[in-house]
């Protein structure tokens, strides 16, 4: 009787890296085809039950585009590979982002029906680099909130116990990464949504640099600063790739950051010596923050394999007034929100159709005086500055993921956080608005499991426009932790030894234009 947790040859071909895949598939040892065979068993396999994945295109259409790939492929030698990295892998940005000709609904039954006529940015450069769009990945409604549950589509479930919650606002990429659904997957990041769900899912979310991957179109491409797009993955290397492929300047984002992919370095290797570097652990900020039992003692049990790395770890908390900082953070939040949602709050008909968390957010911000905007924007300075100033010292500021355990998937958010209320839905994530305000890269590495096996992540904070450094110690931690080859129970056993992986994982990452 064959075992039931032996993976299939289709499954096996899933647990390869997204790089790994790339090469394989422009080397000709994979085919477009079978790729998308693989990813439409896997989604059938796992989907119905967490959810992960929606707006989801018909199969048929899908393997002729594969075909096609193949045939393109087919008139082309291996040296000449006619399009990027992408090429032929299978992709579903979260349902916040455009893409022409798909459903866009945000989660909302606003625009349960919308069809969105051209790409946003971010998903052109992916149609750019050779994917084929698939769908979509689930997102709660407008994005708000770190559950991704929504009237449209539904609740995601946790990849590791679907009983839980996927996280959010990015759960449906993190969910479809680590069931294998998805080789890569984009996401967006305002209150910690590329970094909870990479927590809570044992996977790893970069939320970039104000201005590394540019936003838009949109109406506002000013003010609207506190979110960005950016990559989740299943190991660094992916991460780099799938970042560099989001990056780069383009005229039409004023805020956006020059350097694309090639001469950010995110394709070059991420090998690096980490002796020297330190590293200043907030924890809870000097029991500032609210923290369920367990969560703290898991992120410092794994802070000595920052040590192994070479890297000195201290115990250090800037001083700041941060209730003054969780001010500001509202009223910059609600200023944004209530933008954003203006035209659906200020509608009578279509007012009661937003969620109670929605509705809140446009009454604060709608409530704000421009004195209120201003103050906010100056204790934003100041708090950057504060960090500046700490990186004299230090090259990366560590803290928890989330500030609880994933929590039952019908709870809309938790009232209570280490015996104390939250005041707001979203206080239990107020641990993620520390790099988002000052506008720094941070990384979600996964941390570990709890006595329950459920995931956490400690997110690391960088230098102002240092994603490359980060990824390079999340490259060494990919390398050191001895819980990186576990997977959800339900994927049955890991086979990251694969044959194909061994075979086209590369010891030296070069760039993937280079054999063009």
């Amino acid at each position: 009787m064959p075992n039931s947790n032996e993976p299939t040859p289709s499954e096996s071909l899933l647990n390869l890296s997204a790089v790994s895949l790339s090469r394989a598939v422009q080397a000709r040892a994979l085919s477009c085809q079978e790729v998308m065979q693989a990813t439409l068993a896997q989604i059938d396999r796992f989907n119905p039950e967490v959810n992960a994945l929606v707006s989801l295109r018909d199969p048929e259409v899908l393997l002729k585009e594969a075909q096609t790939k193949d045939q393109v492929l087919a008139q082309h030698s291996e040296r000449h590979t006619p399009k990027g990295w992408l090429f032929g892998l299978p992709q579903a940005p979260k349902d916040l982002s455009p893409v022409a000709g798909l459903l866009t609904t945000q989660g909302s039954p606003l625009l349960a029906t919308q069809t969105t006529p051209r790409d946003n940015l971010m998903t052109a450069r992916l149609r750019a680099a050779g994917c084929i769009f698939i769908g979509k990945t689930n997102t709660p409604e407008f994005g708000l909130g770190s559950q991704t549950h929504n009237p449209v589509f539904g609740t995601t479930l946790n990849a590791w116990d679907s009983r839980l919650t996927a996280g959010g606002s990015s759960g449906g990429a993190a969910v479809a990464l680590a069931l294998n659904m998805l080789p890569v997957a984009d996401g967006s990041d305002m209150m910690g949504s590329l970094r909870n769900p990479a927590g809570w899912n044992h996977v790893y979310g970069l939320r970039p640099s104000l201005g590394r991957v540019p936003k838009g179109p949109d109406p506002d491409m000013f003010f609207q600063q506190l979110g960005t797009e950016g990559p989740m993955a299943r190991n660094p290397q992916d991460l780099a790739w799938l970042l560099a492929t989001q990056s780069g300047y383009d005229p039409s984002a004023p805020l956006s950051l020059s350097g694309n992919g090639d001469e950010t370095g995110f394709f070059g290797s991420l090998d690096a010596d980490l002796n020297g570097r330190r590293l200043a652990w907030l924890g809870d900020l000097n029991g500032y923050l609210a923290m369920d039992p367990g969560v703290l003692a898991l992120c410092e049990a794994a802070l000595p394999h920052f040590q192994t790395l070479g890297l000195g770890v201290e115990a250090m908390v800037p001083e700041f007034q941060y209730e003054r900082l969780w001010t500001t953070w509202l009223h910059l939040r609600g200023f944004t929100v209530a933008g954003n949602l203006r035209e659906f709050y200020n509608n009578p008909k279509t007012r009661p159709l937003l969620k109670p968390e929605a509705q809140w957010e446009s009454e604060q911000g709608q409530g704000l005086l421009a004195s209120d905007v201003f103050t906010a924007s100056v204790w934003r300075t100041r708090w950057y500055q504060r960090l500046v100033k700490c990186f004299e010292h230090f090259d990366y500021l560590a803290l928890p993921s989330a500030q609880t355990f994933p929590f039952s998937a019908d709870l809309h958010w938790p009232a209570e956080v280490g015996g104390r209320a939250m005041d707001t839905y979203h206080r239990w994530m107020e641990v993620t608005i520390y790099a988002t305000l000052a506008g720094l890269p941070a990384i979600c590495l996964p941390a570990g499991f709890s006595e329950a096996g459920l995931p956490m992540g400690i997110q690391v904070i960088g230098r102002p426009r240092d994603e490359g450094s980060l990824l390079q110690l999340a490259q060494g931690w990919h390398q050191a932790v001895p819980f990186m080859d576990r997977r959800p129970p339900r994927l049955g056993r890991a086979s990251r030894s694969d044959l194909l992986d061994r075979s086209y994982r590369s010891n030296s990452v070069g760039s993937p234009h280079a054999r063009k």
